[in-house]
């Protein structure tokens, strides 16, 4: 497993991609309410990333057709936006997004309410998010990489959701994907020693019911098999010689 540390002229270039991200996933947040499209999401999200003179890596990664991931309510990741998809009132809405800044990447999810949701939903998201500051209590340097991991899982079985575990986070730099993988289900072994320099996408994607999900025919889009809401956050993260520092929230 080969782990990227960045040079301090990298963190600088990672800071900035990280930066442009949270910038782009706030203005995006406004934008969510019932009767807008899923595509109108994803046409904002490629504009505000092309604004800032950056790339949508989501965009033909693999042969992902869009820029932004729109995933509603039982879908869980890598919903593919469709102009006759609108958002109504009541429904959750998980947005992942990713550009590329000078050759370097960030990656970050969000899920919002859509118009007033359920007390259910509303916790859902919740302690989707909170999970990841849980997570990241333990991403110092010397901790292990399941440390996050364990402190994910702890915070969500607690609360009785499933954890999604076909999908992790994972190691992110110069690629949109590197090593290492960062599960959010509990391990029994350490994985590798935290080193400053790191950067991290840690992604807690939880579900209302089961863990258990299913790709649908187009491949890409995947949803929770017993039908359930599911809620997604995610930052780009560094380590460092102290506390962690999130790349991906706007100052």
């Amino acid at each position: 497993m080969a782990v990227t540390i960045k040079s301090a002229r990298e963190i600088e270039l990672m800071r900035e991609s990280g930066r442009l991200l949270g910038i782009v996933h706030d203005e995006l947040g406004k934008a969510i309410r019932p009767g807008i499209s899923t595509k109108d999401i994803d046409k904002l999200g490629e504009e505000l990333i092309r604004s800032f003179d950056c790339i949508p890596n989501f965009l033909n990664y693999h042969g992902y057709p869009a820029s932004i991931c729109v995933s509603v309510n039982e879908e869980v990741v890598h919903g593919i936006p469709r102009a006759d998809h609108i958002l109504k009132e009541g429904d959750i809405v998980s947005l992942d997004a990713g550009l590329i800044y000078k050759g370097y990447h960030s990656d970050a999810a969000r899920t919002y309410a859509v118009g007033e949701i359920s007390p259910e939903a509303g916790k859902l998201i919740e302690v989707t998010k909170q999970s990841f500051f849980e997570g990241i209590r333990m991403a110092k340097a010397g901790y292990h990489l399941y440390d996050i991991s364990n402190a994910v899982a702890s915070y969500v079985t607690a609360h009785g959701y499933g954890i999604v575990r076909d999908l992790v986070g994972h190691g992110i730099g110069t690629k949109l994907h590197e090593d290492p993988q960062i599960p959010n289900f509990a391990q029994n072994r350490k994985g590798l020693r935290l080193q400053p320099g790191m950067t991290l996408a840690v992604e807690p994607m939880i579900n209302m019911g089961t863990g258990d999900v299913v790709w649908l025919d187009d491949k890409w889009t995947v949803v929770t098999a017993d039908g359930a809401y599911s809620a997604h956050y995610e930052n780009t993260i560094l380590i460092t010689e102290g506390e962690p520092e999130i790349l991906t929230l706007p100052e």
